[in-house]
């Protein structure tokens, strides 16, 4: 069979640009006299609809566009993902499906069996699990149609419907098609290669994967589609965050490549512009504005932002008080310079001693702490937010991973914005993507990467006094919230254990201000939001 290979960034409930999108990938497979083009999972719709899936003319119209692309499957077959009707008066509504397309109508439909319920995956909410496995014929070819977690859950042991893909060898199926919606992390490629590889092996027939790309506000989806040979070698890997269509001609002889070798800091790097880009772009939003300290976090936002959105479309504000350097306002500027976007100093002084004014009857008899220093920032946020409002800038936040997992920022302050850009971005990987931003020439200003980190909310601060060493710090916090490791097994990895418990209560201090922070593009194997969900007035130690 002669297959095409179409990766397409979808757009959740948008059908007629999807639809559009999807039959336009037709007609290019037609014209490259492909026997069978393949989409992604729930290309029909968006993934995650989430509850849209529970609106009726949302599922109406799916219904409609299915049709529609039915009709334009006259001289070529087609797989494509779409939430199918439950017939049964049992169960959920819907399937997640894998509808079969000939002769422009739907012959067959191949309903997902394991349904993810973890991370940040919630299937099992709105689909039935499929519990009939059998393959299908195309072209005279026996397929094993699977959709994207189907081909993870090979254990029987942990299975819930049983061993999928131990059925389907049954019929010794010549090809294996699997359709998914696999978000990115930064960690993650390899696991799904390596899944993929041990369904080839066992089955000794090659494979078709295709996956979804494109940023659904925190969740993005990488592409990287990939076609295996019988060994379990890949004979084509399409891009990576961005559109892709490709022909697969097994009827030619098919040269194997290499992985592509990508380092964490570019696939990082890579998902965060495209997670920017695609939510001003999907929103309906242009012109993002943000706050810019001369600092390591907002010079990274603010370069990403300008590559992601284009300079002319980003306003940077500078907003200096009493205790802002010299060096941090010229380093402001020079990344202003680099990068060619707009800005506007406001100096926040006068506002925030008129601040300490009002409240200086309230305030007597106190000792000035960190409630004065947070007022500065509570100044900018308020400062940012009207500006938003008055021109219709969307805020981006600026903290990073660290600082949100110890609680080091303030609410209605520094943690104000429509969109974390780097709050799954830890600080010593925030430094890594400063000198990948620079790998062409210098946009952020040396001084902004070798200086000391610092908040700059008293004389002399440094990030330093209030916390361990970023090195340190990042190294705790992964271990507690990507790997999910008690305090104790840390401790026995060599770490002090009262950092470990230091760094613990922080973090558990912490989640009422997560709680309210803002959706963050998600690039590690846990982030903070839907992927990671905790209760705010638990009593409980890591």
């Amino acid at each position: 069979m002669k297959i095409a290979l179409a990766q397409l960034n979808y757009h959740i409930g948008n059908f007629p640009d999807n639809t559009a999108k999807i039959i336009t990938a037709i007609t290019n497979a037609k014209n490259e006299k492909a026997d069978l083009i393949v989409f992604a999972e729930l290309a029909v719709g968006g993934y995650p609809a989430k509850d849209l899936l529970r609106n009726h003319r949302f599922l109406a119209e799916c219904n409609q566009s299915l049709a529609e692309i039915a009709s334009h499957c006259t001289d070529i077959a087609c797989i494509l993902g779409a939430p199918v009707k439950n017939e049964d008066l049992e169960g959920k509504p819907l399937y997640n499906g894998a509808v079969y397309l000939e002769k422009g109508a739907i012959k067959e439909v191949v309903h997902k069996s394991f349904l993810p319920d973890y991370d940040v995956f919630d299937e099992y909410r709105y689909f039935e699990p499929n519990k009939h496995f059998n393959c299908i014929e195309i072209n005279g070819q026996k397929v094993a149609l699977t959709v994207c977690e189907d081909l993870w859950d090979d254990d029987t042991a942990n299975s819930y419907v049983g061993d999928l893909m131990s059925e389907l060898r049954k019929e010794d199926p010549t090809l294996i098609i699997n359709i998914a919606a696999s978000p990115f992390s930064y960690t993650h490629f390899q696991n799904r290669l390596n899944v993929l590889k041990r369904n080839v092996i066992k089955t000794a027939c090659p494979l078709i994967y295709v996956n979804q790309v494109g940023a659904h506000t925190d969740i993005i989806f990488d592409g990287r589609s990939l076609a295996l040979d019988r060994n379990g070698d890949i004979i084509s890997e399409l891009h990576s965050f961005e559109e892709d269509f490709r022909i697969i001609d097994f009827g030619t002889e098919l040269k194997t490549v290499a992985p592509r070798e990508t380092s964490e800091i570019e696939m990082i790097h890579g998902a965060l512009i495209l997670g920017l880009r695609d939510y001003f772009r999907k929103s309906g939003f242009k012109k993002a504005i943000l706050g810019l300290s001369g600092g390591l976090d907002s010079a990274v936002v603010a370069a990403l932002a300008c590559e992601a959105l284009g300079a002319e479309n980003v306003l940077a504000i500078l907003l200096p008080s009493k205790y802002s350097s010299d060096h941090s306002i010229k380093d402001a500027l020079d990344l202003v310079k680099n990068t060619g976007c707009e800005h506007q100093i406001i100096p926040i002084e006068d506002v925030a001693l008129s601040f300490e004014k009002v409240l200086k009857n309230s305030f007597k008899g106190t000792t000035p702490d960190t409630t004065e220093e947070n007022i500065q920032a509570r100044v900018r946020g308020t400062i940012l937010m009207a500006l938003s409002n008055k021109f219709g800038h969307i805020l981006l936040n600026t903290s990073n991973k660290s600082e949100a997992a110890v609680g080091y920022g303030t609410l209605y302050g520094d943690m104000a914005g429509s969109l974390s850009v780097i709050g799954d971005v830890y600080k010593t990987q925030a430094f890594a993507l400063a000198r990948y931003i620079n790998r062409e020439r210098e946009i952020i200003p040396i001084n902004t990467i070798v200086k000391p980190p610092s908040a700059e909310l008293r004389p002399d601060q440094k990030d330093s006094d209030s916390l361990p060493p970023y090195e340190i710090l990042d190294s705790v916090l992964f271990q507690l919230i990507e790997l999910e490791k008690a305090g104790s097994e840390i401790v026995n990895s060599g770490f002090e254990e009262s950092l470990v418990h230091r760094v613990s209560k922080l973090l558990n201090n912490a989640e009422f201000k997560r709680f309210q922070a803002p959706p963050i593009l998600r690039v590690s194997p846990k982030a903070f939001g839907s992927g990671r969900v905790m209760p705010l007035v638990a009593k409980f130690s890591f």
